[in-house]
This record gives structure tokens, C-alpha cells and sequence, in this order.
């Protein structure tokens, strides 16, 4: 098997700012597997919050290169790799490539019956409060916004999107930027405006202090949920789980998280990083049936990659193969 792998950058449209900080690029490990006339693509976004750049990716590749190149399952992959951006481009090249070496699409080898196009979330960058409700205002015809908080006036950050987009569904998510007396005092006034999920409101190593707390709006786990192995913490604190690629390691153990959720009685959300159709193209695997879809990674990028996801509004429709899977 020809395996290579290489860091590409693809320009935001504007910028992409959250809690943590901004950013004007995304910066993408996109990997290529060929076995004979077939070949499999895949991509990730390694992500500093997990200690992760496109050379520590790049790095962890290189030191499995002959294990891949000797044509690695997608089974044997789980314990080469640990979970993570290498790993997700990786498996879901491997996907992709079986895909096409067998002509069944991964949809049907994931064992779903079909895959329906999908309606996203659309992210509102983390701003002043008149700079995100002129970003309302000009997708207040989006079913689903999903805004950045994460500091002083979020209240009125809110209240100016919802001024503007009065009819849409709301999603916040604080990128783990609130304490928990944040999140207590601000919660009332998130369920009067009519928000319907948190996402991650605190850090991650912090989250044991929601054990009890009976939040007003439901509350979703990110940062803290990346495998199976967190799930039974998350379980104790939260009512849903977002799930990511990136972060599970690609679609073979995000399906397996999926299931593993659902049967604990949690809700689901599928999210992305910012990045090309490519990494939504399996995601949206996951995503069939999902509570939350916020696989908006395209529609923040000033431009796709070839092949992209037909886009219309907020609906994705199905990859085609040129694409992946």
C-alpha cells in the first residue's frame, strides 16, 4: 500500500474566534492510501488544545509508516495510534479506500440503511454584542445557530442574536471559558432566551463540580469526551455528548461511541473543527439521527476543497464518491 500524508491550509472566511482565541487559516493532515488503481482519502485537524500540530501528526505517521504501508486493518489501527488527529485521517482513508476497492459505500458497511442529507448548525464567532447580532441577522433564516460565549456580557451577546434571529434554534458553547458560579448565574437568563444546549461551560478537568446540579438548559459534554473511556464520567454530568472525529480518532471508534451514548439514554451531537468537506463527509455517518448536527466546517471556509458538499442553506447532502466513501 502507497501511503502519504501532507499539511494543507485552507483560508476562513473573515475569522474564527472562540473562548480560547482566533484564527484567520484552518489547518488541515490530509492522507492518502492506494492499493493498486484504488485509492482512499482521508482528513484531520490536529488540535493545540490536545497537544497536537501538524508536525506532532506528522510525526506520530511516520513512526507507524511501515505498519500502515504493510496495509493496516482498520481494527489493528485502534492500537497503533492512540486517539487523535493522526489517527482519524488514517482510518478514515482506510474507509474510504475499502469503499472503493469493494463498490460499497461506507454508509452500507457502517450498517445504516441509508444516508439522508443533514441540516447543520451555523457558528457565530465569539464577538461584541452588536458584531454577533449583524451575524444573526444575516442567517436568521438558519434553523440552528450555534454561538461562541465565553467571557463578560454573554448574556447580551445572546440577547443581540436572539433580537435578530427571533425564530432559530440556539446552541451555546463556552469552549470550557466559564467557571461553574459562571455558568449558575447565567443559565437562567440562556433558558429564558430560549437556548436549547451548553456545550462544554467549564474546563474539562473541573467538570466534577456539575455533579447534582440541576441546570436549566441541558448540558453537553466536548472537551471532556473524546473515546468510550470517558463516557461513564460524562454520563454522571451531562444530558448529551458531542462527538468528534478528531477527537474519537476517526469513524470506527466515533460509531462505536455513538452506540455506547445512546444506550446510556444520552443525547447526541456531532461536531467537526474547522475544516473541508472531507472531514464532514464521514462525520456525517455518525451524524444520521443525531439531536445537534453542527457540521458547519465548509461554511466558515473562504474555500472548499474539489469535490466538495453540495451546501443549500444549512443542508448537507450525502457525499459523492469523488469525495470519500
Amino acid at each position: 500500500m502507497r501511503f502519504a500524508h501532507r499539511g494543507e491550509t485552507f483560508p476562513i472566511a473573515g475569522h474564527f474566534t472562540i473562548a480560547r482565541g482566533s484564527k484567520t487559516e484552518a489547518h488541515v493532515l490530509y492522507v492518502e492510501l492506494r492499493d493498486g488503481g484504488c485509492t482512499g482519502h482521508g482528513e484531520s485537524v490536529p488540535y493545540a488544545r490536545y497537544s497536537e500540530s501538524l508536525d506532532s501528526a506528522a510525526a506520530e505517521l511516520e513512526a507507524v509508516r511501515p505498519r500502515i504501508e504493510a496495509g493496516v486493518t482498520r481494527e489493528a489501527l485502534q492500537g497503533l495510534l492512540k486517539p487523535g488527529a493522526a489517527r482519524n485521517a488514517v482510518d478514515c482513508a482506510l474507509w474510504d479506500l475499502e469503499a472503493k476497492r469493494s463498490g460499497i459505500p461506507a454508509w452500507r458497511a457502517a450498517g445504516l440503511k441509508r444516508l439522508d442529507p443533514l441540516k447543520t448548525a451555523y457558528t457565530l464567532s465569539l464577538d461584541t454584542p452588536e458584531a454577533m447580532g449583524a451575524q444573526a441577522a444575516a442567517n436568521a433564516r438558519r434553523p440552528l445557530l450555534k454561538l461562541k460565549i465565553g467571557g463578560a456580557h454573554d448574556i447580551d451577546r445572546v440577547e443581540a442574536v436572539r433580537d435578530h434571529a427571533p425564530k432559530t434554534r440556539l446552541i451555546v458553547d463556552a469552549n470550557e471559558g466559564l467557571s461553574f458560579d459562571d455558568l449558575v448565574r447565567i443559565a437562567p437568563d440562556l433558558g429564558r432566551l430560549g437556548v436549547k444546549l451548553i456545550e462544554q461551560p467549564i474546563k474539562a478537568g473541573e467538570d466534577e463540580q456539575l455533579k447534582g446540579y440541576d441546570c436549566p438548559v441541558p448540558l453537553c459534554a466536548d472537551e471532556s469526551l473524546h473515546t468510550r473511556e470517558e463516557l461513564a464520567h460524562c454520563a454522571a454530568l451531562y444530558a448529551c455528548v458531542n462527538i468528534k472525529l478528531d477527537k474519537t480518532g476517526g469513524l470506527t471508534e466515533a460509531l462505536a461511541l455513538k452506540a455506547a451514548a445512546s444506550s446510556r439514554g444520552l443525547r447526541i451531537m456531532v461536531g467537526c473543527m474547522v475544516a473541508t468537506s472531507l472531514s464532514m463527509a464521514p462525520a456525517m455517518l455518525v451524524a444520521q439521527g443525531a439531536d445537534f448536527v453542527d457540521l458547519d466546517g465548509p461554511l466558515l471556509l473562504a474555500r472548499d476543497r474539489e469535490h466538495g458538499l453540495e451546501i443549500t442553506g444549512s443542508m448537507l447532502a450525502p457525499p459523492k464518491p469523488e469525495l470519500w466513501g
